[in-house]
């Protein structure tokens, strides 16, 4: 059975998304991830290009909150932003959520290019950081090669 992991922002509309496809994409065979946000908006269409620069397609994902996925359990709950980790209960579906941090790259400003340039740092910042984290929850082998 594989593992199941929800993945929580504010909006639901970036991080949130982008660790979802991402896990979906590579860890697919392993692990099931879902996202949601304490409140529901949209894709960012700047977080959908990041993605289909390196092949994964989050354009059919939609926002959702977190009151879409009640009564269901996970084997992780993992917040992506601060507001989350401050608003949502500790306990998600009978698991203990984890914090794990990353700025908001909707909030850039700048050129385009400045704007997508922050995107990628930040898609690029969750697959190193949750390769690390499922790593150390023996799910992957250190020698096993992720998000390649």
């Amino acid at each position: 059975m594989k593992i199941r992991v929800l993945f929580l922002c504010t909006a639901n509309s970036c991080r949130s998304q982008m660790a979802e496809g991402l896990i979906n994409h590579f860890l697919g065979d392993k692990i099931t991830a879902f996202s949601a946000g304490t409140e529901a908006s949209f894709v960012n269409p700047i977080a959908t290009y990041a993605m289909q620069e390196i092949g994964i397609d989050i354009s059919t994902h939609q926002s959702k909150n977190l009151t879409a996925f009640d009564g269901q359990s996970f084997d992780y709950v993992i917040t992506l932003c601060g507001n989350a980790n401050e608003t949502c209960p500790l306990y998600i579906g009978g698991t203990k959520k984890t914090h794990i941090g990353f700025d908001d790259p909707a909030k850039a400003t700048g050129t385009q290019d400045d704007v997508r340039k922050e995107f990628r740092h930040v898609r690029d910042e969750i697959k190193a950081k949750l390769t690390v984290f499922f790593r150390q929850k023996k799910l992957l082998l250190e020698n096993e090669a992720v998000f390649t």
